[in-house]
């Protein structure tokens, strides 16, 4: 979310509110509303994940379901995915999910457990359906984003379930949707996007000691003389920064879960360094 907050410079109170309307109408479409737009989906079953929670070994069921609402990851071949698993750093790979609140479920042996829901795209649950290396990796990365999301530690011995798609009972999620902007780019937007630099930046994490409080991102803009040029979105785990007309664009993730209302950015244009301080919920 983008929000008039987030663009402190050197301009005039004035020169920042004309600022920030036209940023808001490049990156929200013209629309602000308090909540984000979101909507409900029922998901279809998939598969049913049994695994233990540590250190206590409570029982962990997770119901990787499917919907067509929720957007497919980047196209990439078994090939890739095996070049990617070997790479220092898998986790470039996004999966879009949409990851449920805990329930309180029976297994067949009566017993209490705890079952989450994950959501993701149906024609690539198909894809990893029936192949095992990407129902692997699917899993993974599912059973990485509940620890991340939900302070957890899940064991990695866990047991695909084969006479079971899910356990207890699917509950509708809300996801988030976007609305289109009112001004369209045209596609040539795109090329330029492709062709501009990608500029020099510092994340930082603070305190040194302690748990994360909050995450800060420098970066270096040579050329950029005011933050007029400059349009900026903060998402719950990801920063979008384009420099127009085509000098720069950032497009990065991070590890953390972060507060995007109380996000501040700050551009020196005698330094020319943008300055993006986000709270952190949780890492």
């Amino acid at each position: 979310m983008t929000d008039s907050s987030l663009f402190n410079s050197e301009l005039e109170f004035q020169q920042q509110e004309e600022l920030y309307q036209q940023l808001l109408s490049q990156t929200m479409g013209g629309i602000q509303t308090e909540n984000p737009v979101s909507k409900s989906i029922r998901p279809e079953p998939g598969l049913c994940i049994k695994t233990v929670s540590e250190p206590s070994k409570e029982k962990v069921f997770v119901n990787i379901c499917q919907s067509s609402s929720v957007p497919p990851p980047p196209e990439i071949s078994r090939e890739e995915l095996v070049e990617l698993l070997q790479s220092e750093d898998p986790s470039e790979f996004r999966v879009p999910m949409s990851l449920g609140m805990p329930h309180t479920e029976m297994d067949n042996s009566s017993q209490g457990c705890t079952a989450y829901d994950v959501v993701i795209n149906q024609e690539f649950f198909q894809k990893c359906k029936n192949d095992p290396l990407f129902q692997q990796f699917v899993i993974l990365v599912s059973v990485e984003g509940l620890e991340n999301k939900y302070n957890l530690e899940l064991n990695r011995e866990w047991k695909v379930l084969k006479n079971r798609k899910f356990l207890g009972s699917l509950s509708t999620q809300d996801i988030r949707t976007k609305s289109k902007p009112v001004i369209q780019e045209l596609h040539s937007q795109e090329n330029a996007d492709a062709a501009a630099k990608r500029p020099e930046f510092t994340l930082l994490v603070g305190p040194p000691v302690g748990p994360p409080e909050y995450l800060s991102a420098e970066i270096k803009l040579p050329g950029v003389t005011s933050s007029r040029s400059l349009v900026l979105d903060v998402g719950e785990d990801r920063l979008v920064l384009t420099a127009r007309p085509s000098l720069y664009h950032l497009d990065i993730f991070h590890p953390f879960l972060i507060n995007q209302e109380s996000s501040v950015a700050q551009y020196n244009s005698s330094t020319q360094v943008l300055t993006v301080t986000m709270p952190v919920i949780s890492s």
